[in-house]
């Protein structure tokens, strides 16, 4: 499986992007995000995602990400997207010009949560695992894409069978910025069955 042009397609595609084999680039528009319900109230569901269709059950996404973004919540990184009531993305939010917000959202028929902790603000480079095994997934981060930490560990109640998987970026608030992503991969699954 490769994750290469001629394999993806996009929900919510934006006016401003380009796309090799080795490089991905998404100017983010204002206004986009993804959200659903949970103490907000509101539902967001326009954030520019690039999605691979796959059945395999067990592998392990890498990406490099990269973003010059400097208003609060933008945001890019990776993300599974079943539908607007079920999926999942990882990224950096920025919140101000001394920390942003590492952190992950799980959201399973209708309810979003989101898990944080807070980086320094002059982080611009994060790499992602998304791993999965059936419907089970785990999200590590690295700063060297080599020294991963565990993130979360979830379930995807509509995770069975064909997922859709890949990369976004957004801008929920008046701002735009430019989110970079290389060194797509996958791989055996590196998140090994427990024992």
């Amino acid at each position: 499986m490769k994750f290469n042009k001629e394999n993806l397609s996009w929900i919510f595609e934006p006016k401003e992007y380009t796309i090799s084999d080795k490089k991905i680039t998404i100017k983010t528009e204002p206004k986009t995000d993804f959200w659903q319900r949970t103490y907000y109230g509101f539902r967001n569901d326009n954030a520019p995602s690039l999605l691979i269709k796959t059945e395999e059950q067990f592998f392990s996404f890498i990406v490099k990400t990269e973003f010059d973004s400097t208003h609060r919540f933008d945001q890019c990184g990776v993300i599974i997207y079943q539908d607007s009531d079920n999926w999942f993305k990882a990224s950096v939010e920025y919140e101000n010009h001394e920390y942003q917000r590492l952190g992950s959202v799980v959201t399973n028929h209708g309810y979003s949560d989101w898990a944080t902790r807070d980086i320094p603000a002059e982080h611009k480079v994060v790499y992602y695992r998304l791993s999965r095994r059936e419907s089970d997934f785990c999200i590590e981060s690295s700063y060297d894409g080599i020294n991963f930490k565990q993130m979360r560990i979830f379930h995807l109640f509509e995770g069975s069978g064909s997922i859709q998987i890949g990369l976004y970026a957004c801008s929920p608030e008046e701002s735009s910025f430019t989110a970079t992503f290389t060194e797509m991969t996958f791989t055996e699954c590196k998140w090994l069955a427990h024992k």
